[in-house]
């Protein structure tokens, strides 16, 4: 239908400028940022930065909330954030290396651990994934739905309300391709109740004001008592500066 057409290329032009793009991925650790904020991270100047969020507010990108004197802006939904992780995923790899100890830094942060909108990623995300299927906490064969056993662990192990899980939509996990491990990592209701309970409890931390996610010495611990792991398991998303 022409009309969808024209709708699809307005919005695949929209995002087809680099510091909208930018905007867009920082608003993927799921919380509500303010122009002026998105404005110091692009490096432009905040009328510049409000053009471009009208330009994503336009087209469904992005929702806008005001809350006293201050505008927040986040991802219109869990869908957007899906659809913006599903592209990064079907991307090759930047060939290019970061040109400062700085990029790189926030780089290799964000490989090893970081929030997918609503729920954990990277390294992190993908070992936890893994190990709960391992033990049969999910269903690799059914779209890695959550088992009986998983439940059990999500409410009695970690404490998760059981009510929360009742309320939540269906289905409760998805898996989610993870666009630098190539893996799979868990997505939907539960894997955000999940990430939540880990910072609640202090397992995990976010690191700065990014999308870093990195476990805690007391969660590195913690967890891997939780999953049945061996430490050793969870060394590749630990955070080499903090775990000294």
């Amino acid at each position: 239908m022409p009309t969808r057409a024209a709708a699809l290329a307005d919005w695949a032009a929209v995002l087809a400028d680099r510091t909208r793009a930018q905007m867009c991925l920082a608003l993927l650790d799921g919380r509500a940022w303010t122009a002026g904020e998105l404005a110091r991270l692009t490096g432009v100047a905040p009328s510049t930065a409000t053009g471009h969020l009208h330009r994503l507010s336009g087209v469904g990108l992005i929702t806008e909330r005001r809350q006293g004197r201050h505008r927040y802006v986040e991802l219109a939904s869990p869908a957007i954030a899906q659809l913006l992780e599903s592209l990064l995923a079907e991307l090759d790899p930047v060939p290019t290396p970061p040109t400062t100890l700085r990029a790189a830094t926030a780089d290799a942060a964000l490989a090893r651990g970081r929030t997918c909108y609503n729920h954990l990623a990277g390294r992190l995300g993908v070992t936890i994934t893994d190990a709960m299927t391992a033990r049969g906490l999910l269903d690799a064969d059914n779209a890695h739905a959550l088992t009986t056993a998983g439940t059990t662990w999500l409410t009695a192990t970690l404490g998760v309300e059981e009510a929360a899980l009742t309320r939540a939509r269906r289905p409760l996990t998805r898996p989610c391709l993870d666009w630098t491990e190539r893996r799979t990592h868990l997505a939907g209701p539960a894997a955000t109740l999940l990430h939540r309970r880990l910072l609640t409890l202090g397992w995990t931390t976010r690191s700065g004001t990014g999308r870093a996610i990195r476990l805690t010495p007391t969660g590195t611990t913690a967890l891997a008592e939780a999953l049945a792991l061996d430490p050793t398991a969870l060394a590749e998303t630990l955070d080499p500066s903090a775990h000294t």
